[in-house]
């Protein structure tokens, strides 16, 4: 009897737990919505768009990498139709200042004083094309708003609305005219996603479908799908995603192996660590878990730190990138059970 009753405690438990458990479905609809919707226009780049998402879902920045003509800019302006938020593209150049990002202070005839003219950083989405063409004075600019979510200016400080997100997109083969973006900004991106050239059955199906569309625009029939506060929900509820203690820990090994890597002059910092844990919480969420795993982690790895260390000259020389001593260090560190 006593056994019959233990079972049933135990069933007890089980049900009031999984009655607790996160709410899930309407965020993968949202999400499979939101793919499709892309699908229509981008061919293949499915990690991509997944990276993208996890992005939205994780409260964080990306840079866009890769050579002109592979879709950044377009991918990013389609994200921005499938959102009911605020958009705006900001075009870096060499003259570029930082009041022309910001905003700047008029003086005001009428009541004689100065009036803050916001600058398009005041937005929720804001897709920054070329990033590296502009100075170090107008980066510099982007520190505090894509750390704190905030601008000071004039000793007062300006909030931004949430949801903030900003894609940036950069070209890595011309370099006359760009300037090298500084590590403590390349820290601030939650991803680094390289995009490579598509295979010949995509370059084939990208053909066919610019040939009929005739006089109708990419983004035409693009539907907006997720409102800011359903974006701000479901943010919330990735944050709740459980993960064990031991999966922490091994993203902290993961971490601090890229400081002891030789083959690495400068390891990835805390803040690394911390865009692992939440970038892996949104790969589970988009996979409908809401408890993270080591797959979850390792999928998160590469893109959170491949903008982040920087690879010791003499390996550089023979030709070896941060991507592959990253996913070394994955083999090496040992998977919890």
């Amino acid at each position: 009897m006593d056994d019959i009753n233990t079972t049933s405690n135990e069933i007890t438990n089980e049900n009031v737990n999984f009655e607790t458990r996160i709410n899930l479905g309407p965020l993968l609809d949202h999400v499979n919505t939101i793919k499709k919707e892309i699908e229509t226009v981008i061919v293949g780049q499915h990690k991509m768009v997944d990276q993208l998402l996890v992005s939205i879902l994780s409260n964080g920045h990306v840079l866009l990498e890769g050579v002109p003509g592979v879709a950044k800019t377009i991918t990013a302006k389609l994200l921005a139709k499938t959102l009911n938020i605020g958009f705006s593209r900001i075009q870096f150049t060499p003259d570029l200042m930082p009041s022309d990002i910001l905003g700047t202070s008029i003086f005001n005839l009428k009541n004689s004083e100065f009036e803050f003219k916001k600058g398009p950083i005041f937005s929720s989405l804001i897709l920054i094309d070329e990033i590296n063409r502009a100075p170090a004075k107008t980066q510099a600019a982007l520190f505090e708003v894509m750390e704190e979510r905030q601008i000071t200016i004039d000793g007062s400080a300006y909030q931004l609305e949430a949801p903030f997100l900003v894609i940036a997109t950069q070209n890595p083969v011309e370099q006359e005219g760009t300037y090298r973006l500084p590590e403590a900004q390349l820290d601030r991106f939650l991803f680094k996603i390289t995009i490579d050239y598509p295979k010949l059955n995509e370059e084939i199906l990208i053909i066919q479908r610019e040939h009929s569309l005739q006089d109708h625009g990419k983004l035409d029939a693009i539907k907006t799908i997720l409102s800011a506060e359903e974006i701000k929900e479901y943010q919330g509820l990735v944050k709740q995603i459980r993960v064990e203690q031991n999966l922490l820990e091994y993203i902290a090994r993961i971490v601090v192996n890229t400081r002891e890597n030789a083959f690495l002059y400068l390891g990835a910092s805390p803040r690394a660590s911390i865009a692992i844990l939440n970038a892996s919480k949104g790969f589970a969420a988009i996979r409908g878990r809401d408890f993270v795993t080591p797959e979850d982690i390792k999928e998160a790895a590469i893109p959170v730190l491949q903008h982040r260390v920087i690879v010791a000259p003499e390996r550089e020389m023979e030709g070896i990138s941060s991507p592959e001593i990253i996913k070394q260090i994955i083999e090496t560190v040992e998977i919890p059970r």
